[in-house]
C-alpha cells in the first residue's frame, strides 16, 4: 500500500512509548555491530579487509591515495565525514614493526590527509591515532591502520551525546571523489 507524502511522521505500532523524539533509523550500522567484514583470525589470508581492498578499484575499495607502502582509505564505519585510515599494504599488527619506509610514507599520506580533508571540507582540527591490540579497540587489530578523523567546532552536538548517533551528511563515494580531487600532487 503506497502512502501519500505528508508533513506529518508516520507512526509505527510497537516500537514502544510515543513520545517527542524522532528516530534516525541507520540500518547500515547493523554490519559493523553484528561483524561484518571482520577477519575470522590473525592471518592476512584470514579475510582481512585491509588485504583485499587494495585489489579493489579505487572508487570500489573507496581508496583515495596509494603510496608505494601505504594507501589512504575511507573508514566504512566512520566517526565523523571525511574520516579516513592510512594502511600499509603489509599484513603487520604493531607500529613498531613498520619498516622505515613504511614509517615515512605512513606519516607522509597522514600529511597529505590532512591538507585533502583542509581543502575540501574545511576541517578546523583532527583525531589523529592507532589502537595498538584488541585491548586498547583496534576493530582489527591484526592489521595496522591509522585513523584520521576531521573535526570542527561545534560538530559535537546532541545526536552522539544523547542519542548515541552520528548524522553524516554525504555519501562515501561522493566524499572518496572529493577528498581525492583535493589530495596534494606533491
Amino acid at each position: 500500500m503506497l502512502h501519500s507524502m505528508t508533513s506529518e511522521p508516520e507512526q509505527q505500532i510497537g516500537v514502544g512509548t510515543q513520545d517527542a523524539f524522532q528516530r534516525l533509523w541507520t540500518p547500515h550500522r547493523m554490519a559493523y555491530i553484528q561483524g561484518e567484514n571482520k577477519p575470522t583470525g590473525p592471518g592476512a589470508g584470514d579475510g582481512c579487509p585491509f588485504c583485499s581492498i587494495p585489489a579493489k578499484s579505487d572508487e570500489d575499495g573507496l581508496i583515495i591515495k596509494r603510496g608505494t607502502q601505504v594507501y589512504a582509505v575511507l573508514n566504512l564505519y566512520p566517526y565523523n565525514g571525511g574520516h579516513l585510515m592510512v594502511v600499509p599494504y603489509r599484513h603487520v599488527a604493531d607500529y613498531t614493526d613498520l619498516t622505515d619506509a613504511e614509517t615515512a610514507e605512513l606519516a607522509e599520506l597522514t600529511k597529505q590527509a590532512m591538507t585533502a580533508l583542509r581543502t575540501a571540507s574545511g576541517a578546523h582540527g583532527f583525531n589523529i591515532g592507532m589502537n595498538q591490540g584488541t585491548v586498547a579497540g583496534a576493530g582489527i587489530a591484526a592489521h595496522l591502520h591509522q585513523h584520521i578523523v576531521p573535526r570542527w567546532g561545534g560538530d559535537t552536538n546532541f545526536m552522539p551525546v544523547v542519542g548515541h548517533t552520528k548524522v553524516l551528511p554525504q555519501l562515501l563515494a561522493d566524499t572518496r571523489t572529493m577528498l581525492a580531487e583535493a589530495w596534494p600532487t606533491a
